[in-house]
């Protein structure tokens, strides 16, 4: 279009041409003004004709760098694909960490009274095999009976006591670990499934002589995932243990449940730890975002925490901390978890 406009501007200016040579002739006293009047145009024309090429030039150079964005716009997108499937499995591993701190919490939870047991059984077996010595020797008496008797009533009560806390333990740790790992929606009593939670925490707990207190109504049911919860609770108590206390100093922690209204569910976690620098608070939800990378730390712990409060419980957390004062998450639920999708 651009050159069929200047071919009509080149034969508008021949015909100006042919016209002034004509008022040369006719009206002498127009020739300077049509000659100026030519010049003008003529200029007007050339600009028009740089323009045109600058704009040409423009054009080339903007498509040029269109497909420069293009091409880094889908390498960004390459790159944010690839980072946000290192971060899930990042996320799948630090879940299977925790999992595997749960595993640990099992046993040594269960060493004890399995242990009791144990010797419980062990004792009763060789007072058995005393009693048996006696009868083939034909030296029972009724004292000797006696005392088998009362040993065995205590040790059979010892070994069923520790045999029923021992089941108690796995059936909770076992109900834990498979919420974990199933991710299923189901109705549990919120108290009872805080205890539980804390039952696989309880090594990590005692090793820094660390206290824990639960105040949280009883009755209060919720229907959503538990596993979830369960998760949620683990990586904060591990983050006020691991960022919270200074090594050799007992800390104590608080966990609070109260219900603003029905439908409703707040648990507030707290800790007297040294409390989080202000100017970390805005970070500390985010991925990879840590202090202690020099000493494994991923930085995902409370940013899992903040995924499964906002997508799972579909509610949100809050924080507050002064440093030296120690550090309170607040998480606001519903009761019951909205069905998803």
């Amino acid at each position: 279009m651009s050159f069929n406009l200047f071919d009509a501007e080149e034969q508008v200016i021949e015909r100006a041409r042919a016209l002034g040579a004509k008022l040369a002739d006719v009206a002498p006293d127009c020739g300077d003004d049509l000659a100026e009047l030519i010049e003008s145009f003529k200029r007007s024309y050339r600009e028009q004709r740089r323009l045109v090429r600058v704009s040409d030039r423009l054009q080339g150079q903007l498509a040029a760098v269109n497909q420069e964005l293009e091409r880094r716009r889908r390498e960004a997108e390459t790159a944010l694909a690839r980072l946000r499937e290192a971060q899930d499995v990042l996320v799948q591993q630090e879940k299977l960490a925790s999992l595997g701190a749960l595993v640990a919490g099992v046993a040594h939870e269960i060493n004890t009274p399995v242990g009791i047991a144990v010797s419980c059984a062990s004792h009763l077996s060789d007072a058995t095999a005393r009693l048996t010595g006696l009868v083939e020797r034909g030296e029972l008496g009724r004292g000797e009976f006696t005392r088998y008797l009362s040993t065995a009533a205590d040790t059979t009560a010892l070994v069923l006591a520790n045999c029923e806390r021992a089941a108690q333990l796995i059936n909770s740790f076992k109900q834990v670990a498979v919420d974990r790992a199933s991710a299923e929606r189901r109705c549990f009593d919120l108290g009872a499934y805080v205890q539980e939670t804390l039952l696989s925490l309880q090594p990590n707990l005692k090793r820094g002589q660390h206290g824990v207190e639960v105040d949280c109504p009883p009755g209060i049911e919720v229907e959503g995932y538990p596993g979830a919860l369960s998760q949620i609770l683990t990586n904060l108590v591990m983050n006020a243990i691991t960022h919270g206390f200074e090594e050799g100093r007992p800390g104590r922690l608080r966990i609070a449940v109260t219900q603003p209204d029905p439908d409703t569910v707040r648990l507030v976690h707290a800790d007297d730890g040294r409390g989080i620098p202000a100017e970390h608070l805005a970070h500390i939800f985010e991925p990879f975002f840590t202090t202690r990378r020099s000493e494994g730390g991923s930085g995902l712990g409370l940013h899992i925490v903040h995924n499964l409060v906002v997508g799972a419980l579909k509610g949100s957390i809050a924080v507050e901390s002064t440093p030296g004062q120690g550090t309170t998450f607040t998480l606001t639920f519903p009761r019951v978890a909205p069905a998803a999708g």
